[in-house]
């Protein structure tokens, strides 16, 4: 059961179209803010516990160095921290502070306003089949890019060489 190539290229054509729509709502949410949405982004993920910087940097596809600029700025505000790893001294565990915590939650209820505005003429169950339909799309694209980072083929390059 394989997507046909026009529907796959239709729906490249709405993911990107989605970033974009979802940019726009991101610069209006930080608009009047000290943090932007680059620095809203490594904070949410940070909360999501505790974490190795490298890790952080591989979960956000950015580099190491611009990673450790945006520590770095979040750190100057008092949103989070950095420590040693105990198991391994080379390696940084990040955190969120107290005041951290409270941005974010900040930051997550300015966005879940500023979205229910956007989608006032929304039902709940549009909204509720959406966001289960870009979890599952999530999912397969996380599920696909993992495999292929382990050097493992994907479906159809089994088909092509098998």
């Amino acid at each position: 059961m394989a997507v046909a190539p026009d529907t796959a290229a239709d729906l490249v054509y709405q993911i990107f179209d989605l970033q974009r729509a979802v940019r726009c709502v991101a610069a209006a949410g930080v608009r009047g803010q000290d943090t932007g949405v680059a620095l809203q982004g490594v904070l949410r993920f940070v909360g999501e516990g505790e974490s190795r910087a490298t890790k952080l940097a591989e979960r956000l596809g950015v580099s190491a160095p611009v990673l450790s600029r945006h520590i770095a700025d979040l750190e100057e505000q008092g949103l989070v921290v950095r420590r040693q790893d105990p198991e391994d001294g080379r390696a940084q565990l990040v955190t969120l502070t107290p005041a951290g915590k409270d941005k974010l939650r900040q930051i997550e209820e300015q966005r879940t306003a500023i979205l229910q505005d956007y989608l006032r003429d929304w039902s709940e169950a549009d909204a509720g089949n959406t966001a289960k339909a870009l979890q599952k799309l999530t999912e397969s694209l996380k599920k696909s890019a993992r495999a292929t980072a382990a050097g493992i083929p994907s479906t159809s390059e089994e088909q092509k060489h098998g």
